[in-house]
């Protein structure tokens, strides 16, 4: 088979990230899964393609907004990645194509006192991050799973996949991002949850 006949050709394989958080691939507790389950906080939202917007605000020195083509026009990756649930499943060798956050962060040039970041979605979910843990390749604003378009109730249009965190703090349906100069809680740190979410430590609630 030829380099242009393989399907992995292009995919950039950061399943080993978990070396910095744990011994195990597998982070405790979590089952290891084939399925990909769809859990959501009240059901898959409507979307518009010729009405939807993406805003990056807050701490930037331009404030940017997208409409659905532009978006899809930034500079995209595919990845091999992991998805780990907070509710106790792991989903591995997930591929997602999207835009990386720290493309996103260069873009609208991020201000020094900038230290975390909202995420904004069309079903009204938020959720926090530090500034720190966003800026990483792995990060990703994906409308694409496994080479078909992400599915709606999985969070197409647009989701963000966050690979060392449990994927409450990768935004279904994102519709933007905030750029904080403090911390605020999102709708599941608001009710309990952790906000620093790292599966190899679960830390799953406060």
């Amino acid at each position: 088979m030829s380099d242009a006949d393989d399907p992995t050709e292009g995919v950039a394989d950061v399943t080993g990230l978990y070396r910095e958080f744990g011994d195990e691939r597998l982070p405790p507790s979590q089952t290891k899964t084939e399925k990909f389950p769809v859990l959501s906080k009240s059901g898959t939202p409507d979307w518009d393609p010729d009405e939807w917007e993406f805003r990056v605000t807050g701490a930037v020195d331009e404030a940017l907004t997208f409409d659905w083509d532009e978006f899809r026009e930034l500079p995209t990756v595919t990845q091999r990645q992991d998805f780990h649930c907070v509710t106790g499943w792991s989903k591995l060798d997930v591929e997602f194509t999207g835009v990386t956050f720290p493309e996103l962060a260069d873009l609208a040039g991020v201000h020094a006192r900038a230290e975390h970041v909202m995420f904004y979605a069309l079903d009204d979910y938020t959720t926090d991050l530090p500034l720190e843990d966003c800026m990483r390749e792995e990060v990703l604003f994906t409308w694409e799973y496994d080479g078909e378009p992400l599915p709606r109730k999985h969070g197409g249009p647009l989701r963000v996949v966050t690979p060392h965190k449990y994927a409450y703090k990768g935004a279904k349906w994102v519709t933007g991002v905030e750029f904080l100069t403090e911390s605020q809680r999102g709708y599941w740190e608001k009710r309990g949850y952790s906000r620093t979410a790292d599966p190899w430590k679960e830390d799953r609630y406060s």
